[in-house]
């Protein structure tokens, strides 16, 4: 089973959700803004993809966060912050079966979701 997990209003989720609908992929869709993400699967996305690689550090979220919050990054304050932050997480993360996946980019997604 395929799940998305981003926040409904995002554009770039979005275009992740309407491109799996016209490829015919059912999907669970996770809120994490209102559903927030589990620490253990947060920890489990870091360890494969980095902290670096689902820390958001372009989003109006992270920017208006304090200055503290924001330097001398590290993973463990990197997933505290997307734990109290969601909207800091790199969206959508997509998960399917062994593949996860942070942002979207149609080919990547083709390749995933017809592997």
């Amino acid at each position: 089973m395929t799940t998305v997990y981003g926040i409904p209003n995002c554009d770039t989720v979005k275009k992740a959700r309407i491109w799996l609908a016209e490829q015919g992929v059912a999907y669970d869709f996770h809120d994490y803004k209102k559903a927030g993400v589990p620490e253990a699967e947060l920890r489990g996305w870091v360890d494969r993809l980095g902290w670096e690689t689902l820390l958001n550090r372009a989003g109006t979220t992270f920017r208006k966060l304090p200055d503290a919050d924001k330097t001398d990054l590290d993973a463990e304050k990197a997933i505290a912050l997307m734990l109290a932050n969601p909207s800091t997480i790199k969206r959508p993360v997509l998960v399917q079966g062994e593949t996860l996946l942070a942002g979207f980019k149609p080919d990547t997604y083709l390749s995933a979701v017809t592997a």
